[in-house]
């Protein structure tokens, strides 16, 4: 039987990257996904693409509350339940250290990842089935510091407490809630990053982040997108709580 067989997902962030990794996955394990974000056009080649019979989408920025509260709805109206969760909308923010960081960029940051994961809890929870999972998409720099990145890292380590305080709120109900934590991965989104952060052309910027990584190479989104199926799965009934890192070694 396929892993994830008759399951619905909610995922945020679900038009590109590591989220339409994931709902791909999912799919091809027999999961329902209604997707979540703010590219219209991204979100319906997604549901196109995935197959209108097993995906669905709605357009919500996630720290606005009302637009979560639809998209939740609209998630409910069709399927009837959640069985998993993948919080994973983010923002990068600036690179620039703490005493020249926009306070404006800085809010922002920490308005999509930790305000934003407290709506999509907040507003899944009650449509969540007992005994299922909940995941939020953190970075290995929610593990770790990292000059010129400040409101990145406080966003990424305050959805560690978010995680930890609702693991305990729904241990009750059999629902696992961890973080994953993605070292630098092959995307649109992480490119952005680095070439900010070296001011090298985008090649020369990914070489010079492999260079910090153990393993020595980027982790690609279907190797997170295999994380995020393992904490979906049944297989993970007894981990809850949990900061698990996909990182080839950064956080060790």
């Amino acid at each position: 039987m396929a892993r994830l067989q008759d399951k619905v997902a909610l995922i945020t962030g679900g038009e590109s990257g590591i989220g339409l990794a994931t709902a791909r996955l999912f799919v091809s394990e027999g999961a329902k996904v209604h997707l979540v974000g703010i590219e219209e056009e991204k979100l319906t080649a997604a549901v196109q693409e995935l197959g209108g019979e097993n995906a669905s989408s709605s357009m919500a920025d996630v720290t606005d509350e009302d637009a979560v509260v639809g998209a939740v709805a609209s998630g409910v109206d069709r399927y009837g339940r959640f069985d998993v969760v993948v919080s994973n909308a983010g923002i990068s923010g600036a690179v620039s250290e703490i005493v020249d960081y926009p306070s404006d960029v800085f809010g922002r940051t920490l308005a999509v990842h930790i305000l934003g994961g407290f709506h999509v809890l907040k507003h899944t929870i009650p449509h969540v089935s007992d005994g299922g999972s909940i995941i939020i998409t953190s970075s290995v720099v929610g593990l770790i510091g990292a000059p010129g990145v400040s409101g990145y890292i406080a966003a990424k380590h305050g959805q560690v407490g978010l995680m930890r305080t609702a693991a305990k709120e729904l241990a009750p109900r059999r629902i696992r809630v961890n973080t994953i934590h993605p070292g630098p991965t092959s995307t649109p989104f992480q490119d952005d990053i680095e070439m900010r952060a070296t001011r090298l052309p985008q090649e020369e910027a990914a070489k010079a982040f492999d260079g910090m990584i153990p393993l020595g190479r980027h982790t690609t989104v279907d190797e997170i997108a295999y994380g995020m199926l393992y904490l979906a799965s049944d297989e993970s009934a007894m981990m809850t709580s949990h900061t698990f890192a996909i990182d080839g070694g950064m956080s060790g």
